[in-house]
């Protein structure tokens, strides 16, 4: 049987600008294509904007993107959206689509085939997914990743927008089971989400081979938390850093860029922790394999998620995790070797699951074991199965 023809779309795909953005929908695809199963061509828009000068920051960055480019082998276009800051999120789909539609017919001109869509994110990306699949006669998988189900549907206009994709999509996908349940809330039948969790690449994140030596190359000394992701507000970096001020002997990383660096920068000088709190800002994501490795365990005190890799990151690298008790989190974290769930997302909850984990810390070498079980393959299988299903190449998956 040959290969599945894909047209992956969405806006949240890493670039030669952003390389971090979205890598959570490239490795997804990566072991998918590796599969020998699916071929892809990936169309990832980014907003328009006129100046590529380093003094307009993230709009400055996105003008740079490169309109085409080559990422572990997969085809990656780039082209250009535009859209309206701050007030435009109900009209966000119309511009996605009535930009993309042009772009898609001149790839089907000059020869280029597809069996389906394969949509990530709900809103804007989904709902401009299912009308370019009407419009084209292409089938649309949808994949929901957290807050296109959690946040955005408390918005009257994108909720009914996104209520018509559901409609309108072949499949959908949840990558958690919470995140079904709550897409069958919003309206989706049951039968139509298919939950495929994210897993983790076992090669890149594993345990470093000189453990001594990562630490002695971050100066640390002491037993070490690591924080990584967007410096946002709902990472919950600030109640990390509150908790440190209740756990004197600990030392913290915090990995990301985002707006709230400043302010964080702030809390930290307030609470007089800049001995013990470091923001090392954003990295490769080939270097964190060493961050985590060199930890003793990591923090994340998202307010939302859909499903959290750097929790199977971590624990891959024999790091157990603290984590929020929010949605898709108790999936990951299901056994002390993995790490706990907070009791309450709070500067006091975290500190208390510190002191709790570090009280029955196992082995690091059982952490990585429990991470073996989530690798990729049963989620490549499921795809496959799902999307061959979706062109009418084989049986409704169970």
């Amino acid at each position: 049987m040959r290969p599945l023809r894909l047209l992956t779309f969405s806006t949240l795909y890493p670039s030669n600008t952003r390389p971090n953005h979205g890598v959570f929908v490239e490795n997804r695809l990566r072991h998918l294509v590796a599969s020998g199963q699916a071929v892809s061509t990936v169309l990832a828009p980014v907003p328009w904007f006129p100046s590529t000068n380093p003094r307009f920051g993230e709009w400055g960055r996105l003008a740079a993107t490169a309109p085409r480019e080559t990422r572990h082998g997969l085809v990656v276009l780039h082209p250009r959206y535009p859209v309206i800051p701050r007030i435009g999120m109900s009209v966000a789909p119309f511009l996605l689509y009535r930009a993309m539609r042009p772009v898609l017919a001149r790839m089907l001109a000059e020869g280029a085939r597809f069996d389906a869509i394969d949509a990530h994110y709900l809103y804007p990306d989904g709902v401009a997914a299912v009308w370019l699949g009407r419009h084209f006669g292409l089938p649309v998988v949808v994949t929901a990743r957290g807050t296109d189900v959690s946040l955005i549907p408390r918005f009257r206009v994108p909720r009914r927008l996104i209520q018509g994709a559901i409609r309108g999509a072949a499949a959908l996908v949840a990558v958690s089971a919470a995140l079904k349940t709550a897409l069958v809330e919003i309206g989706a039948p049951e039968d139509k989400v298919t939950v495929l969790r994210n897993g983790v690449d076992t090669v890149l994140f594993r345990p470093p081979a000189d453990r001594d030596a990562a630490r002695a190359a971050l100066g640390l000394t002491r037993p070490t938390l690591i924080s990584v992701g967007l410096l946002i507000e709902r990472k919950g970096h600030d109640r990390t850093i509150e908790a440190m001020a209740q756990l004197p002997g600990f030392d913290l990383l915090i990995v990301g860029e985002g707006p709230e660096r400043d302010a964080l920068l702030t809390l930290i000088e307030r609470l007089g922790l800049a001995d013990r709190v470091r923001l090392l800002g954003p990295r490769p994501h080939v270097d964190l394999p060493a961050l985590y490795g060199a930890a003793d365990a990591s923090v994340l005190s998202s307010s939302r998620e859909g499903w959290a890799n750097v929790l199977l990151e971590s624990m891959a690298c024999g790091t157990p995790a603290i984590a929020s008790n929010i949605w898709g989190n108790p999936e990951v974290v299901r056994e002390i070797a993995a790490g706990v769930i907070t009791e309450a997302n709070t500067s006091d909850g975290i500190a208390a699951a510190v002191r709790h984990l570090f009280a029955g810390m196992r082995p690091r070498a059982e952490t990585r074991a429990y991470a073996e079980r989530f690798g990729w393959d049963e989620t490549t299988d499921g795809q496959v199965a799902l999307f061959r299903w979706v062109v009418g190449a084989g049986a409704r998956p169970s």
